[in-house]
């Protein structure tokens, strides 16, 4: 079933009313339990009969769950202790399609019981929680059956998104089972296609579980790999420069074209857009971003999503809570004053509009944010993450930005900086020196520092991210 597929009747939207004389025959009063399913795949579903009365005792259940699945005539709800629950939808009118409750919306059921061993029937369905555009909570259970057969060590590995070593990067992969490979500019100079598919193939080849393979490749001052020939005729354009010829048809064909591009070389993941509000030329950031408000900054960055998740390339939208006016972390710490209502006007909202545009990762920054966090790097901050997660509803993978940047390295130590991060709720480390932040995470594990449930915790969502792009079974 196609997972972008919803529940359209205006019945569904607040309530479905299913009228008790549509229940299966010989309903009675008596309690029981909804029935469970092992999976939607595994459940039958049988027509129903109109009974010729209606029952009246026993007033029914209800239950809270997410939408798993769906047909004509049946939901298939996971509740948040992991049971799942089959119920008939008796209502001919019942149609699938794009105005409704989609899969994956969190619902109030209220059903009747039937005889035993029939399905229980909905008799008001309303609405909890619309369904997030992420789909990572359908590939959790397959996710988690991989989780079980890992070792501590291969779980702290998947955490690791580490720049792609100079030589013998196959190796390096084999020995500690990283769970991606940043590339940059050394990996494609002096290359042609050809090598570099190659070398990608002998990476994922090493690997127990398939690699995220990737790159910055934003366009204007950052490119990677369309600033050589043998890639590209010209490197890709900044986003300012794109809206500016060709408006947001082109910002679209853009991001169509680069994600052709990547997926032709074995590449999965495009660390981009940036999603940084900066109107002023004298900011760091501002030659990077789109140059606009946060209103208009939020339409790209919401195109860009669209089009990369479209294209089956991973995007990643950074630097999130916002770079501001800040100057480079890759040379020290930088202090950001605003206030706190700056963010909610104006910084955040382009993270948000790319969250719900169905962002599979955002990317953190190094900044210290003192309205947010005044003693923490944004990257390292507990708090930062929570917002993230639990004001924001961000359900993917959030990573660091480089752990060897200046502003970390000098300040916190490489192998400290990498248990911090992980205690602050990141899932992936961005990491130039991953061997020895590696062992540190391992070895924080085994002395308590860190649980083992917050390690599986990110690396689940790390593997529903591969699931969800189809890189692991």
């Amino acid at each position: 079933m196609d997972i972008k597929r919803k529940i359209t009747t205006g019945i569904l939207l607040c309530c479905l009313a299913v009228c008790t004389a549509c229940t299966g025959a010989g309903v009675t009063p008596e309690e029981a339990e909804p029935t469970k399913m092992t999976s939607a795949g595994d459940t039958v579903v049988t027509p129903q009969q109109t009974p010729q009365e209606a029952p009246t005792a026993q007033p029914p259940e209800e239950i809270t769950g997410t939408i798993v699945d769906a047909t004509m005539s049946t939901l298939f709800l996971k509740t948040e202790d992991g049971g799942e629950y089959t119920f008939a939808i008796q209502d001919a009118q019942t149609e699938l399609g794009e105005n409704g409750l989609a899969i994956g919306s969190v619902i109030d059921v209220t059903y009747l019981n039937g005889e035993e061993g029939e399905i229980p029937v909905a008799q008001k369905l309303v609405l909890v929680k619309e369904a997030p555009a992420l789909d990572f909570f359908l590939y959790e259970d397959r996710a988690r059956e991989i989780l079980k057969d890992m070792t501590l060590e291969e779980k702290a590995g998947q955490m690791f998104f580490a720049r792609c070593p100079q030589s013998d990067a196959a190796q390096l992969e084999e020995e500690l089972q990283l769970g991606g490979y940043i590339l940059f500019n050394r990996d494609f100079e002096g290359k042609t296609k050809t090598e570099v598919k190659e070398a990608l193939e002998s990476y994922q080849a090493a690997a127990k579980i398939p690699m995220l393979i990737g790159v910055d490749e934003e366009g204007g001052s950052v490119v990677r790999l369309s600033r050589y020939d043998a890639f590209r005729d010209e490197s890709f354009l900044s986003p300012q420069a794109l809206y500016e010829q060709g408006g947001m048809d082109l910002v679209r064909s853009d991001t169509q074209e680069k994600a052709e591009l990547l997926e032709s070389l074995g590449i999965n993941v495009n660390l981009a857009p940036v999603c940084d509000v900066s109107t002023d030329p004298d900011d760091f950031i501002y030659t990077r971003a789109f140059g606009g408000d946060a209103a208009q900054t939020s339409e790209y960055v919401k195109a860009v999503v669209s089009e990369m998740n479209e294209a089956g390339i991973g995007a990643t939208l950074k630097h999130y809570p916002g770079y501001g006016s800040n100057s480079d972390t890759h040379t020290g710490v930088a202090r950001d004053t605003r206030s706190y209502d700056t963010f909610t006007s104006s910084d955040f909202l382009p993270f948000v509009a790319g969250i719900n545009a169905g962002a599979p990762s955002i990317l953190v920054n190094h900044n210290i944010v003192e309205c947010l966090d005044d003693e923490n790097p944004a990257s390292l901050s507990a708090r930062v993450h929570e917002i993230l997660r639990d004001e924001q509803g961000f359900l993917g993978v959030i990573m660091t930005d480089d752990l060897y940047m200046d502003a970390i390295k000098e300040e916190y130590g490489v192998g400290q900086a990498a248990v911090m991060a992980v205690l602050a709720g990141n899932d992936l480390l961005v990491s130039s020196q991953p061997e020895e932040q590696l062992a540190a995470v391992v070895e924080a594990a085994k002395d308590g520092t860190l649980s083992e449930d917050m390690i599986d915790a990110a690396v689940t969502r790390i593997l529903c991210w591969k699931l969800s792009m189809g890189l692991t079974e």
